[in-house]
């Protein structure tokens, strides 16, 4: 059996490599906008689901603008697990250099008070000085948990837009494009059966798509329907 070895053919979430379709164009042409300076507003927020396109958008951001990016689901690295005492913020310490507030996950905000207002101070700096921020979560702000009622009122003075690829087009569109990434040949029926067998939200699909390209390389055959079948 042939050893894999995941050799990045396109770097990773770009503005170049981010599938634009129907239930993200908005959100896309967004963080462009804000990207480029052409947007009337310098605050994003944008929502959906897992596996909508969040990350990817946000990161192509930051590299766009050299920001910094942090994802909440990091919360517990950054805190050490411990709660934080008064004095410097560690939030705050993490994005001293940046030219631009990322946030990814902010449903993940820890339920802890002084991570609240420190998160409200950050905003604040950056927001007051006219610095670009772009921040994501799964749900329109006033869903969110443990988020300051300033703050909710806040992200909705910007731009705002929803991320849904929960359309069997939309999903055909980005296995297609993460196929290519690959250097797969995707026939259209592979895709079918794909939809047929897998569910249907993109994590799952992007693994099932991991799944028979690392079996068509570890079998030495050519990506088709019956591989597919055996791969899934």
């Amino acid at each position: 059996m042939q050893l894999i070895f995941d050799f990045p053919v396109i770097p990773r979430f770009s503005f170049e490599n981010f599938v634009v379709c129907g239930g993200n164009k908005t959100a896309y042409l967004f963080a462009q906008k804000i990207a480029t300076g052409d947007a009337t507003e310098n605050l994003l927020y944008i929502y959906g689901p897992e596996g909508s396109g969040k990350t990817h958008l946000l990161t192509a951001l930051s590299n766009a603008l050299g920001g910094m990016y942090f994802s909440f689901r990091d919360a517990g690295s950054l805190y050490s697990g411990d709660d934080p005492t008064e004095g410097s913020s560690r939030l705050a310490d993490h994005f001293a250099d940046a030219t631009a507030l990322i946030l990814d996950d902010l449903h993940l905000l820890p339920d802890n008070q002084e991570v609240r207002v420190e998160l409200w101070e950050l905003f604040n700096a950056f927001y007051i000085s006219g610095k670009k921020i772009a921040i994501s979560g799964p749900t329109p702000p006033k869903e969110l948990p443990h988020l300051d009622g300033h703050l909710t009122s806040r992200l909705l003075w910007g731009l705002v837009a929803r991320m849904d690829v929960s359309d069997d087009e939309s999903r055909r569109m980005i296995l297609k494009k993460l196929a290519e990434d690959r250097q797969m040949s995707l026939p259209d029926e592979v895709i079918d059966q794909m939809l047929l067998r897998v569910r249907r939200d993109i994590p799952s699909l992007v693994y099932a798509l991991e799944t028979i390209n690392r079996y068509a390389i570890a079998t030495k055959r050519k990506i088709g329907l019956r591989l597919a079948k055996e791969a899934l």
